[in-house]
């Protein structure tokens, strides 16, 4: 049998309404240990929901993985690589490949007959995943992209069409400058997407990928490159050096160089400013630990000094120092053990909360997103918890060694 367990339960479930320090104390314990935990669980949820989201729609307009003419790179210009159905398959059956896709990109004018605006055009085939664009439909239909002869369908974001004055269905002529020379073309709007980043929103459009191909004058099996989804984001890197190896400074049959980038070389900028965010999360982690701490001990010492009577007690009947202070650590984890179920329950609620009503609204000219997103992580939960519960006995250690300069003798007449 546990003797300093079973005591630290008797504590535990004591109704003594003598104690009229300690009772206020363990409350002040146990809320400081919940809201520390549920203010944990609510950060790292926004970070997760918050660098996952802007990560898949970077993914969602670049892929995980694209492959490019090396001259592209070099120079602003568009360079063409031909991407052979050879090629294609060959990296399709790569290690951790899910999906190999074509695009093709050109510049162009829109123009309307009260504005105009400078815009890039991606073609894109009917082998390109479009589930992205999809999710972010916000009127129209998503047009049926295809590589062969086209009949000019564009898909615009919510920016431009408000730029422009413009809406699904209706028909806008496109201005394209090269060679000396000025070539129009008539797209009709099929749909209108919107992701809030401003980078995309402002300068992507889409149509058939036939379209930019003709425009810049390329070959038919010529294009700007061929963008790759990997099965596993956290393994990017290994299938990136598949690609670099077998890929990466061969040449096409036009003399090009293949060449390959991740989304993180494509976009820098984008994944430096969301590796920041850890940094806040371990600050507010810190904190609230450091705050669950500093009440647990502070608690821990007014039981103590109330109980001082107990102690010598239980000292004087021949029970040691050591199970002593493992009597009141055991009572701690009651009181720990209360708090983290309230912050679990604060902490989850509010998530869940936020993730079926989008109750907290931001600004997306800032954030990028409407909404607060928050991500749910069971493995990181209960790492939190078991970190919290672990630290705060840590902290606890030494405040509990107070119990050894307890004299049984004098403790018999303290009030």
């Amino acid at each position: 049998m546990n003797l300093p367990l079973f005591i630290a339960r008797r504590i535990n479930g004591s109704e003594d309404q003598r104690r009229e320090v300690s009772r206020p104390a363990i409350r002040i314990a146990t809320i400081g240990v919940a809201i520390g935990l549920a203010v944990m669980i609510v950060t790292v949820s926004v970070v997760f929901g918050f660098k996952h989201t802007i990560r898949d729609k970077v993914v969602g307009f670049g892929s995980h993985i694209q492959i490019q003419n090396w001259m592209t790179q070099q120079t602003a210009s568009p360079a063409p690589i031909s991407f052979s159905d050879s090629l294609y398959t060959s990296i399709q059956k790569m290690q951790g490949v899910r999906h190999v896709e074509r695009f093709a990109l050109t510049q162009g004018i829109l123009k309307t007959d009260a504005d105009f605006l400078g815009v890039g055009f991606k073609g894109i085939g009917c082998d390109y995943d479009v589930s992205f664009l999809e999710k972010n439909l916000v009127e129209g239909e998503m047009p049926k992209f295809t590589s062969e002869k086209s009949d000019y369908p564009l898909l615009i974001s919510r920016m431009m069409a408000d730029k422009l004055h413009l809406k699904a269905g209706d028909r806008v002529y496109a201005y394209f400058i090269g060679n000396n020379d000025v070539r129009a073309r008539k797209f009709t709007i099929k749909g209108i997407y919107q992701t809030n980043m401003t980078q995309f929103d402002q300068t992507l459009c889409f149509t058939d990928l036939s379209v930019p191909i003709k425009l810049n004058g390329w070959f038919p099996d010529q294009c700007s490159g061929a963008e790759i989804l990997v099965e596993d984001f956290d393994r990017i890197d290994e299938t990136a050096q598949l690609i670099v190896e077998h890929v990466n400074r061969n040449k096409d049959k036009y003399g090009e160089i293949y060449t390959s980038q991740t989304i993180y070389d494509a976009y820098p900028h984008v994944f430096s400013w969301l590796s920041l965010l850890d940094i806040n999360v371990w600050i507010i982690l810190v904190l609230m630990v450091a705050v669950a701490g500093f009440t647990m001990i502070s608690g821990l010492l007014i039981i103590i000094l109330e109980r001082t009577q107990m102690i010598g007690i239980l000292k004087a009947l021949g029970m040691r120092n050591p199970m002593v202070r493992h009597t009141f650590l055991w009572f701690a984890v009651f009181i720990i053990g209360r708090g983290l179920l309230w912050g679990n329950i604060i902490g989850i609620g509010v998530v869940l909360l936020q993730q079926y009503t989008g109750l907290i609204h931001l600004d997306p000219a800032s954030y990028y997103v409407d909404t607060a997103p928050m991500e749910l992580n069971i493995p990181i939960i209960v790492a939190l918890n078991a970190a919290t519960l672990l630290i705060c006995l840590f902290v606890l250690i030494a405040p509990s060694f107070l119990i050894s300069h307890i004299h049984p003798a004098r403790s018999m007449r303290y009030e």
